[in-house]
């Protein structure tokens, strides 16, 4: 069985519509209008118990609005949403105990106390008793490398410190499914790859069901098979990130140093021109021309260096964002 659920979910806002001036003004007093801005548009898709998927879309496209319908914070305009057996936005206690909402932008730690504190708050708001709480405490810890720093004001930690911190106290109660949003952002690459150790390490260890938004694509590629794609509050795209990866990015990048700069002129015969720095060279060029393009490249051009990589995976996904459609691109 799922354990969530997103049936033709929906969310438009009505924004009041004011007009400029007194008698705009005057009007939007006293007969207010409204227009209606969707957010999400007929989302649907299932998750099972235990997946890790990655949530991608653009500024805008209605990753967050989704994900605040799935923890309850706010209610579909229409469409059905089960998150383990619950309907969000009913807000019940059974639901609060198997889910965690963690936003990188925000802090639920008390700044100029321990973290400690925090978590003895949070243990007490749950129920968790003493002897539980030091356990689980220990282990979540050991699990972070973050230890000896519980002890510390929140306001005296690193900001990667701090988020180790918070995903402690989110997953304190180990909820069954984790809504993580941005968790790496703003962090330098070391703790980018700690965050990420971790959460792949307590997936395996309690089968933990991850729906994980990000814009730093390395997030994704380390801990997701699965991917949801949004654009404009419509999902376009619902699977494997490997097969994205066949589907949208049929193409290879091929990246050249020149000996001679004024060979730039015609660098647009041998494939679409990507970037052009000095001497060096990046075409993207289809796979299935790629064998006869690099032939030429070698024959027509003064190369002194040529290497074939495949894109950068935001090059991909941003190529299908800028498509707004699922079909193949290049």
């Amino acid at each position: 069985m799922s354990i969530i659920l997103a049936d033709r979910l929906s969310k438009v806002y009505p924004v009041a519509d004011k007009q400029p001036g007194f008698q705009g003004t005057l009007n939007h007093f006293l007969n207010r209008k409204y227009r209606l801005i969707p957010a999400v548009q007929e989302v649907s898709f299932l998750i099972e118990p235990g997946e890790v998927v990655g949530f991608l879309g653009p500024n805008g496209a209605g990753k967050t609005t989704t994900l605040k319908m799935l923890t309850g914070l706010i209610h579909p305009s229409s469409g059905q949403v089960q998150v383990a057996g619950q309907i969000p936005f009913r807000r019940k206690a059974a639901f609060l105990e198997k889910i965690t909402l963690v936003m990188g932008q925000k802090q639920q730690l008390l700044w100029d106390l321990p973290a400690l504190d925090s978590l003895r708050i949070n243990a007490v708001v749950y129920g968790i008793a003493d002897r539980e709480f030091q356990r689980r405490v220990g282990e979540l810890a050991e699990m972070l490398s973050i230890g000896d720093k519980l002890t510390q004001p929140v306001r005296k930690l690193s900001l990667g410190e701090r988020m180790k911190a918070e995903l402690l106290a989110a997953l304190l109660h180990r909820p069954q499914v984790l809504f993580l949003d941005e968790p790496t952002l703003g962090l330098d690459v070391n703790a980018q790859v700690s965050v990420r150790e971790f959460l792949r390490d307590y997936n395996q260890r309690y089968q933990a069901t991850i729906l994980l938004t990000s814009h730093y694509m390395a997030d994704i590629t380390a801990l997701c098979d699965r991917v949801l794609l949004i654009h404009q509050g419509s999902l376009i795209y619902d699977g494997r990130l490997d097969q994205l990866l066949a589907q949208f990015a049929p193409y290879r990048e091929v990246k050249i140093e020149l000996n001679c700069p004024e060979c730039e002129s015609n660098l647009a015969d041998y494939g679409e021109v990507e970037s052009v720095i000095g001497r060096a060279v990046r075409l993207i060029v289809h796979r299935t021309e790629l064998t006869r393009t690099v032939a030429r490249i070698l024959a027509e051009l003064d190369v002194l260096d040529l290497t074939i990589t495949d894109p950068p995976i935001e090059d991909v996904i941003g190529r299908v964002f800028r498509a707004g459609q699922v079909a193949p691109i290049g």
